[in-house]
Protein backbone atom coordinates (compact mmCIF):
# COMPACT_ATOMS: atom_id res chain seq x y z
CA UNK A 1 0.00 0.00 0.00
CA UNK A 2 1.32 3.47 -0.94
CA UNK A 3 1.18 5.91 1.99
CA UNK A 4 2.28 8.99 0.03
CA UNK A 5 0.00 12.00 0.26
CA UNK A 6 -1.81 12.09 -3.03
CA UNK A 7 -5.27 12.91 -4.22
CA UNK A 8 -7.51 10.05 -5.32
CA UNK A 9 -6.95 9.06 -8.97
CA UNK A 10 -3.72 11.11 -9.07
CA UNK A 11 -0.31 9.52 -9.61
CA UNK A 12 1.89 9.16 -6.55
CA UNK A 13 5.21 11.01 -6.43
CA UNK A 14 7.01 7.83 -7.49
CA UNK A 15 4.62 7.32 -10.42
CA UNK A 16 4.97 10.99 -11.43
CA UNK A 17 8.77 10.66 -11.45
CA UNK A 18 8.47 7.69 -13.81
CA UNK A 19 6.11 9.64 -16.07
CA UNK A 20 8.47 12.64 -16.14
CA UNK A 21 11.41 10.39 -16.97
CA UNK A 22 9.60 8.79 -19.89
CA UNK A 23 8.50 12.23 -21.13
CA UNK A 24 12.13 13.34 -21.08
CA UNK A 25 13.19 10.27 -23.11
CA UNK A 26 10.32 10.84 -25.56
CA UNK A 27 11.30 14.51 -25.90
CA UNK A 28 14.96 13.62 -26.59
CA UNK A 29 13.80 11.08 -29.18
CA UNK A 30 11.61 13.75 -30.79
CA UNK A 31 14.53 16.22 -30.95
CA UNK A 32 16.83 13.53 -32.34
CA UNK A 33 14.27 12.56 -34.98
CA UNK A 34 13.89 16.21 -36.05
CA UNK A 35 17.68 16.67 -36.24
CA UNK A 36 18.10 13.44 -38.23
CA UNK A 37 15.52 14.77 -40.68
CA UNK A 38 17.37 18.10 -40.96
CA UNK A 39 20.69 16.31 -41.46
CA UNK A 40 19.20 14.16 -44.22
CA UNK A 41 17.82 17.28 -45.95
CA UNK A 42 21.24 18.98 -45.78
CA UNK A 43 22.91 15.88 -47.23
CA UNK A 44 20.35 15.13 -49.95
CA UNK A 45 19.98 18.73 -51.16
CA UNK A 46 23.23 20.49 -50.27
CA UNK A 47 23.27 24.27 -50.44
CA UNK A 48 26.50 25.75 -51.82
CA UNK A 49 28.56 27.43 -49.12
CA UNK A 50 27.01 25.79 -46.06
CA UNK A 51 27.30 22.42 -44.35
CA UNK A 52 26.63 20.95 -40.91
CA UNK A 53 27.09 17.58 -39.25
CA UNK A 54 26.89 16.10 -35.75
CA UNK A 55 30.19 16.33 -33.88
CA UNK A 56 32.88 13.66 -34.21
CA UNK A 57 31.30 11.67 -31.36
CA UNK A 58 28.00 11.50 -33.27
CA UNK A 59 26.18 13.56 -30.64
CA UNK A 60 22.99 14.70 -32.39
CA UNK A 61 22.59 17.63 -29.95
CA UNK A 62 26.01 19.09 -30.87
CA UNK A 63 26.85 19.93 -34.48
CA UNK A 64 29.79 21.53 -36.23
CA UNK A 65 28.88 23.71 -39.22
CA UNK A 66 30.81 25.50 -41.93
CA UNK A 67 29.93 28.62 -43.85
CA UNK A 68 31.95 29.75 -46.84
CA UNK A 69 32.00 33.53 -46.92
CA UNK A 70 29.79 34.92 -49.67
CA UNK A 71 31.23 36.54 -52.80
CA UNK A 72 31.47 40.33 -52.93
CA UNK A 73 32.04 40.55 -49.16
CA UNK A 74 35.24 40.83 -47.12
CA UNK A 75 34.57 37.19 -46.10
CA UNK A 76 34.59 35.84 -49.69
CA UNK A 77 35.93 32.28 -49.78
CA UNK A 78 36.83 32.24 -46.07
CA UNK A 79 35.86 29.02 -44.26
CA UNK A 80 34.07 29.81 -41.02
CA UNK A 81 33.37 27.10 -38.43
CA UNK A 82 30.42 27.27 -36.08
CA UNK A 83 29.24 25.31 -33.07
CA UNK A 84 25.54 24.39 -32.67
CA UNK A 85 24.16 23.21 -29.31
CA UNK A 86 20.53 22.09 -29.46
CA UNK A 87 18.27 22.44 -26.42
CA UNK A 88 16.05 19.61 -25.18
CA UNK A 89 12.98 21.44 -26.52
CA UNK A 90 14.34 22.06 -30.04
CA UNK A 91 12.78 23.15 -32.42
CA UNK A 92 10.57 25.14 -30.04
CA UNK A 93 13.65 26.95 -28.74
CA UNK A 94 16.59 28.03 -30.90
CA UNK A 95 19.98 26.35 -30.85
CA UNK A 96 22.91 28.13 -29.25
CA UNK A 97 25.22 29.03 -32.12
CA UNK A 98 28.78 30.32 -31.77
CA UNK A 99 31.44 31.13 -34.32
CA UNK A 100 34.50 29.00 -33.52
CA UNK A 101 36.58 30.65 -36.24
CA UNK A 102 37.84 34.05 -35.07
CA UNK A 103 35.81 36.64 -36.96
CA UNK A 104 35.64 40.42 -37.13
CA UNK A 105 32.03 41.49 -37.65
CA UNK A 106 29.64 44.10 -36.20
CA UNK A 107 27.14 41.49 -34.97
CA UNK A 108 29.61 38.91 -33.62
CA UNK A 109 31.72 39.46 -30.52
CA UNK A 110 35.26 38.18 -29.94
CA UNK A 111 33.89 35.12 -28.11
CA UNK A 112 31.89 34.12 -31.20
CA UNK A 113 28.49 35.09 -29.80
CA UNK A 114 26.03 36.28 -32.43
CA UNK A 115 23.42 39.03 -32.37
CA UNK A 116 20.73 37.78 -34.76
CA UNK A 117 17.01 38.07 -34.07
CA UNK A 118 16.13 34.57 -35.34
CA UNK A 119 18.45 33.10 -32.71
CA UNK A 120 16.61 35.01 -30.01
CA UNK A 121 13.06 36.41 -29.89
CA UNK A 122 12.18 35.89 -33.59
CA UNK A 123 12.80 32.12 -33.55
CA UNK A 124 9.97 29.92 -34.83
CA UNK A 125 9.84 26.13 -34.82
CA UNK A 126 9.77 25.95 -38.63
CA UNK A 127 13.34 27.28 -38.80
CA UNK A 128 16.12 24.76 -39.29
CA UNK A 129 19.90 24.48 -39.23
CA UNK A 130 19.84 25.39 -42.92
CA UNK A 131 17.74 28.51 -42.20
CA UNK A 132 20.21 29.61 -39.52
CA UNK A 133 23.25 29.03 -41.73
CA UNK A 134 21.73 30.90 -44.67
CA UNK A 135 20.77 33.79 -42.37
CA UNK A 136 24.29 33.94 -40.98
CA UNK A 137 25.77 33.83 -44.46
CA UNK A 138 23.52 36.75 -45.39
CA UNK A 139 24.49 38.62 -42.20
CA UNK A 140 28.14 38.45 -43.27
CA UNK A 141 27.34 40.61 -46.29
CA UNK A 142 24.69 42.77 -44.66
CA UNK A 143 25.49 43.43 -40.99
CA UNK A 144 22.98 45.15 -38.74
CA UNK A 145 25.11 48.11 -37.66
CA UNK A 146 22.23 49.46 -35.57
CA UNK A 147 22.58 46.52 -33.14
CA UNK A 148 26.32 45.79 -32.87
CA UNK A 149 28.11 43.46 -30.51
CA UNK A 150 31.40 44.81 -31.89
CA UNK A 151 30.96 48.57 -31.96
CA UNK A 152 34.34 49.23 -33.57
CA UNK A 153 33.52 46.90 -36.46
CA UNK A 154 30.14 48.62 -36.96
CA UNK A 155 31.79 52.05 -37.13
CA UNK A 156 34.54 50.88 -39.48
CA UNK A 157 32.04 49.07 -41.71
CA UNK A 158 30.24 52.39 -42.26
CA UNK A 159 33.12 54.89 -42.20
CA UNK A 160 36.28 53.10 -43.42
CA UNK A 161 35.38 49.96 -45.36
CA UNK A 162 38.99 49.33 -46.51
CA UNK A 163 40.21 49.25 -42.89
CA UNK A 164 37.23 47.03 -42.02
CA UNK A 165 38.24 44.55 -44.74
CA UNK A 166 41.85 44.60 -43.49
CA UNK A 167 40.69 43.75 -39.95
CA UNK A 168 38.41 40.96 -41.23
CA UNK A 169 41.36 39.27 -42.95
CA UNK A 170 43.75 39.93 -40.04
CA UNK A 171 41.36 38.31 -37.54
CA UNK A 172 40.57 35.22 -39.65
CA UNK A 173 42.36 31.96 -38.84
CA UNK A 174 41.54 28.72 -40.66
CA UNK A 175 40.59 25.97 -38.21
CA UNK A 176 41.42 22.37 -39.06
CA UNK A 177 38.53 20.80 -37.16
Amino acid sequence: MDFENSAPNQPTMAEQAKLNGSASVANTQSVTKRLQSELMALMMSPTPGISAFPDADGNMLHWIATIVGPNDTPYADLNLKLDFQFPADYPYSPPTVLFKTPIYHPNIDFSGRICLDILKDKWVASYSVQTVLLSLQSLLGEPNNASPLNNEAAILHEKDFEEYKRKVLARHVDLDE
